[in-house]
């Protein structure tokens, strides 16, 4: 087992956690909980061995095999493949002893040695190795084609896909798992859930995803207060008990008994316009548990809500017939031009001021796209746009948040934006969003991810949107700044699409679910659960090599010019493919110069001495540069990924 006694550590001086005891049995599923900068990684590092405490004792048993997720991944020539299987270090060292032994044969011992080393890697199940590595690539979003390519060639996202495949591969009796979630799509966090909740030893695993946390732990260890406490059960279940304990306090029970009245509005205000029975149901019932959640988060540093709009149009957005993609004159990247490729064709749906819309589909299939047209970054091809008079947009990205300004503080972009506004209600606005003290002042080139987003996410609300559109908001978000902004959320008035892997997020505010697949936008007639069974069905129906689900309920539905490429000549398949696998090429030359120059920008902007300097001018101009190359960056590796789909449809030519 692992066992605590007494333990304290800190980081960089500043003391963590004091006077920890407890002990953690093997194959229990353990999530790790706190704040940002409450310890929990310092925790991770001090089980690898990267961190010594201040005192006391942390014990875990010598022969256990430990694996984790590394967190950089130099650029190395080996096949991705190749990449994965090195996590198991015993494998390999076996293939090598094997390799070695081989070359003196003749050898009366080393037949001997061989015939040892064959027996062991029977033991280990070594023969099935490479198949076990292409599950877990599959699984994590990799085609067939991946599995050969360096590991070079990859993008930052993807090399941490690569990297956890590797943790995954290593037949470990502790696992560690440092926010797994970050780089994947909805489609694989599900099938890494059900990975993990098969995983046979111990796992200690940080994560703001709440239904993540749900699904896979057996226990909870929260880190507050300097403080390490156990809870039995799961993350909602350590939220009850911590909501019992708070209520204890009359002036918070009063705030809950307030919050209660409030949510049980809300609910009933849905229960009356409900009209899909599975997720109306299902959606009540992930209602009635926020009783628990509010409850538990009523200490939260975060307290803020939307502005009510000043007005509305019905409708808010009119998309007709349009279709939509990558023109000679639509968004491009530069060098490599994405000609002609349309993403969605006829697509015609109508936003209201009461839309709650959740997207769903696979990675690359267009949700982003999708959102990039209704916010009118990316024009139709051909087709119809049409904004309601009293449009105002809240456009939420992750890009956005290198629009910035790196030498300027929270209160500079706020006063930017109102300046007529006092300072002191502008300060207690950001305090809402725990930019509190020296925060406020602090230029954000400084600041985390988490708090990068916090601030725009902050100048967005504070706009009064009466449409929001979210790409990915919870990304870099703690529990308790995911919880804020879902109340805040459900208590809007304003129209809202959102893309998010946050299944949490994603029940307590969408009213209904649209599906992106195959090129078209359809309502999805289920709910979360029917979309998890939908995605085992797509994949098994890729495995088979036959139309996904979503392209045989379409099929029927082609015009007369939409031949499936499944259905084309092998003279016109292999005219598809020939330019498609010329702009992969490009696209791949094009993402490796982009990640390089991204890597040495991130180091030059790491130099505290640039925001020292009065002159702020390479300051912007280096901010922008990285701000340009994760654009397109994101946008390459998205047509990448469109490509590749084409690519295998094509195959069966």
């Amino acid at each position: 087992m692992i066992l605590l006694r007494d333990l304290g550590f800190s980081r960089n001086g500043v003391a963590l956690v004091t006077g920890a005891s407890l002990q953690l049995h093997p194959g229990w599923k353990v999530g790790l909980t706190g704040a940002n900068g409450s310890g929990k990684s310092s925790f991770l590092g001090l089980l690898r061995g990267e961190l010594h405490a201040d005192r006391g004792d942390l014990e875990r048993p010598p022969n256990w095999v430990l694996a984790h997720v590394a967190q950089d991944t130099p650029a190395l020539p080996d096949a991705a493949l190749d990449f994965v299987l090195d996590g198991d270090t015993e494998l390999r060292q076996i293939e090598r002893d094997l390799a070695a032994a081989e070359a003196h044969h003749d050898d009366h011992h080393a037949g001997e040695q061989i015939g040892l080393l064959h027996g062991r890697l029977g033991e280990i199940d070594g023969y099935a190795a490479p198949a076990r590595a292409a599950a877990l690539m599959h699984g994590l979003g990799f085609s067939d084609e991946d599995f050969r390519r360096p590991v070079a060639e990859f993008s930052g996202g993807w090399r941490v896909r690569l990297n956890l495949a590797r943790a995954l591969m290593c037949r470990s009796d502790l696992l560690l798992l440092d926010e797994p979630t970050n780089h994947l799509d909805l489609d694989a966090i599900i099938w890494l859930e059900e990975w993990l909740k098969s995983y046979p030893g111990t796992l200690i695993l940080i994560s703001h995803d709440r239904d993540f946390l749900d699904v896979i732990t057996s226990h909870i260890l929260a880190i507050e207060a300097g403080k390490m406490q156990l809870f039995t059960g799961n993350y909602s279940a350590c939220e009850r008990a911590r909501a019992e304990r708070l209520a204890n306090d009359m002036a918070l029970a009063a705030k809950q008994k307030r919050e209660a009245a409030h949510l049980q509005s809300y609910i009933d205000r849905f229960r009356a316009k409900a009209s899909k029975a599975r997720q109306a149901q299902s959606r009540i019932k992930m209602l009635a548990k926020m009783g628990d959640i509010v409850a538990a988060h009523i200490d939260t540093p975060f307290s803020f809500s939307f502005p009510e709009p000043s007005g509305f149009s019905d409708p808010l957005l009119l998309v007709d017939h349009a279709k939509v993609g990558y023109g000679e004159t639509g968004l491009c990247i530069p060098g490599t031009p994405l000609r002609g490729q349309v993403i969605f064709d006829n697509l015609t749906f109508t936003l209201r001021p009461d839309s709650r819309i959740g997207l769903l589909g696979r990675n690359g299939a267009g949700k982003s796209t999708l959102m990039k047209l209704l916010a009118g970054e990316l024009q139709p091809l051909a087709g119809v746009r049409e904004e309601g008079r009293n449009l105002k947009l809240g456009y939420f990205a992750q890009h956005q948040l290198e629009q910035l300004r790196p030498a300027e503080s929270p209160l500079w972009h706020m006063i930017k934006l109102e300046p007529r506004t006092r300072e002191q209600d502008l300060r207690a606005y950001l305090g809402g969003f725990d930019f509190r003290g020296n925060m406020v002042d602090a230029p954000c080139g400084r600041f985390s991810g988490g708090e990068k987003t916090r601030l725009a996410l902050a100048l967005m609300i504070r706009t009064a949107p009466n449409l929001l559109l979210m790409d990915e908001p919870t990304n870099h978000l703690d529990l308790e700044m995911r919880e804020a902004l879902t109340i805040a959320l459900q208590e809007t008035e304003a129209g809202m699409v959102l893309v998010s892997h946050d299944r949490h997020l994603l029940r307590a505010t969408c009213d209904e679910l649209w599906l992106v697949a195959d090129g078209k936008v359809t309502p999805f007639d289920g709910d979360l659960d029917d979309y998890a069974a939908w995605l085992a069905q797509d994949r098994a129906a890729e495995k088979r090599g036959g139309k996904s689900n979503a392209a045989s309920r379409n099929a029927g539905k082609s015009g007369a010019n939409e031949k499936p490429v499944a259905a084309m000549s092998k003279e016109s398949a292999l005219a598809v493919r020939r330019p498609l696998l010329k702009e992969s090429e490009k696209l791949e030359q094009q993402l490796a110069e982009w990640q390089g120059e991204l890597k040495l920008l991130e180091t030059r902007l790491a130099d505290q001495s640039l925001y020292a300097s009065p002159e702020t001018r390479l300051l912007e101009e280096l901010t922008l540069r990285q701000g340009l190359l994760t654009q397109n960056i994101e946008t390459a590796e998205s047509r990448w990924l469109e490509i590749h789909e084409l690519l295998e449809s094509s195959k069966e030519n």
